[in-house]
């Protein structure tokens, strides 16, 4: 069996990865973000939704870093906490989708013929709807939730990852460990889970990867649209349109947050960029 990314050196992948500047960029940025997640409770210096009345709306001073909202909440322990919730919902959205469309992606790739042919036309009949529009009516119909904005990116974002995986499926399923696999008698189920799928992990994470950008996007839009974190929840998106009829009284509300969102943002972006130049052998 070849499994082009079970045999690669992580020591000369790691290499690749920071003779980036891009790379060694979207690492750092990574690392905090992953503090931040970890530990964002135990560093914030205030409870989220403890309410300092007598503070509400103030700029950023020495007791509130980054100032307060309406209802006096501390912004930086609200981010802190906010956190967790925004980036880890946005890896599980991504997840969802990249496990749905790489499944319906090797099936079709694999199968081929008019089973290919009839997946495919769906896939692209889907890809034709806007991403955020995709969501929203699939939030219509499992209503407003954190939990259903999850799902509701990852169906979206399925779609495109069967298109990838589907791709790297029809490259490999006439190589000759795929031949040998048949050969010798193996279940198509079989070859598919252990021939074809670890061949289109690399593909898949990189795509995956940049997705995260989006998914971060997605649920703070729905968030904002009050579709998916409700309130009091510490959600980026959430603080955006809880704090929008204030901004010109205190705009540190909406600042802080849609900064936080940007560079979660950008940290995959360029980790997704970074990732595809250090896989590709052509850079060798």
């Amino acid at each position: 069996m070849c499994i082009s990314i079970g045999v690669f050196n992580m020591t000369d992948f790691m290499s690749r990865l920071l003779r980036q500047p891009h790379g060694v960029v979207g690492l750092i940025l990574l690392v905090v973000l992953a503090i931040e997640v970890i530990l964002g409770p135990a560093l914030a210096p205030y409870d989220p939704e403890t309410f300092h009345y007598s503070s509400r709306l103030v700029g950023p001073t020495p007791e509130f870093l980054l100032g307060t909202d309406q209802f006096g909440r501390d912004i930086l322990s609200r981010l802190l906490w906010g956190a967790r919730t925004t980036v880890l919902l946005s890896l599980f959205a991504t997840l969802i989708g990249a496990g749905i469309g790489g499944a319906i992606g090797i099936l079709s790739g694999y199968l081929g013929g008019r089973i290919d042919e009839v997946i495919m036309r769906l896939v692209d009949a889907l890809m034709a709807i806007p991403s955020l529009l995709f969501a929203l009516l699939i939030i219509t119909v499992l209503g407003p939730s954190g939990t259903n904005a999850v799902v509701a990116i990852g169906i979206a974002f399925s779609p495109g990852m069967a298109r990838i995986a589907r791709s790297v499926t029809l490259s490999v399923r006439t190589s000759d460990y795929v031949a040998a696999a048949v050969a010798r008698g193996e279940s198509p189920l079989w070859i598919m889970s252990r021939e074809i799928a670890p061949n289109m992990l690399a593909p898949v994470i990189i795509e995956a990867t940049i997705r995260v950008a989006f998914a971060i996007m997605l649920l703070a839009t729905l968030s904002f649209l009050g579709l998916g974190s409700q309130p009091p929840a510490p959600e980026w998106g959430l603080m955006i349109s809880e704090a929008r009829a204030f901004m010109f009284r205190n705009a540190w509300t909406i600042v802080w947050p849609g900064l936080s969102i940007a560079m979660v943002a950008i940290t995959f972006n360029l980790l997704g960029d970074a990732l595809r130049d250090a896989l590709n052998p052509k850079n060798d």
